[in-house]
């Protein structure tokens, strides 16, 4: 398969909530190894198949070396107080904001062969499960800023040269 483009901000993918998938068939293997193909670049946590343009309920991730992917994922539990990290997005290349997020998350879902998976992790792991689940409900980090910092990440994306 193939790396894919990442849909920047303002593209209306990335605003859409996004369809459970069905039946797993070769459209959806495609998809799965491009989005694995598409996160092992330098610099990528996790891709949700709605950064490249696919309004289907998966994502991959690549944290501490650990690449995998999860289709159909809701977020289990969370635990925790939430509290401000440094996040950015692929979507919104150059801005990077404190976003609230839970030290601990969990999330379901299924694999290729359609067995429940379960992905779970602190740090980096919580941050990255929370933000790609976060990008198939139609949300951006940016939509979880305080208003100061969303009214200044505004300013920043509009005076953008990808914008």
């Amino acid at each position: 398969m193939t790396e894919r483009d990442i849909r920047l901000f303002g593209d209306p993918v990335l605003k859409t909530v996004s369809d459970p998938i069905g039946a797993i068939d070769g459209r959806v293997r495609a998809l799965v190894a491009d989005l694995v193909d598409s996160v092992k670049l330098p610099g990528r946590a996790g891709v949700a198949a709605a950064q490249i343009g696919v309004n289907l309920r998966a994502f991959s991730y690549n944290v501490d070396g650990e690449v995998g992917y999860i289709l159909n994922p809701v977020i289990a539990e969370v635990s925790g107080e939430a509290e401000p990290v440094e996040e950015g997005c692929l979507s919104v290349p150059g801005l990077w904001y404190p976003t609230p997020r839970y030290p601990f998350a969990r999330v379901t879902g299924i694999d290729l062969d359609g067995a429940t998976i379960e992905l779970s992790g602190t740090g980096l792991m919580a941050q990255a499960l929370q933000h790609e689940t976060d990008h198939l409900d139609g949300l951006l980090y940016l939509d979880r800023l305080s208003k100061e910092n969303r009214r200044s990440a505004m300013k920043e994306v509009r005076e953008s040269s990808w914008f």
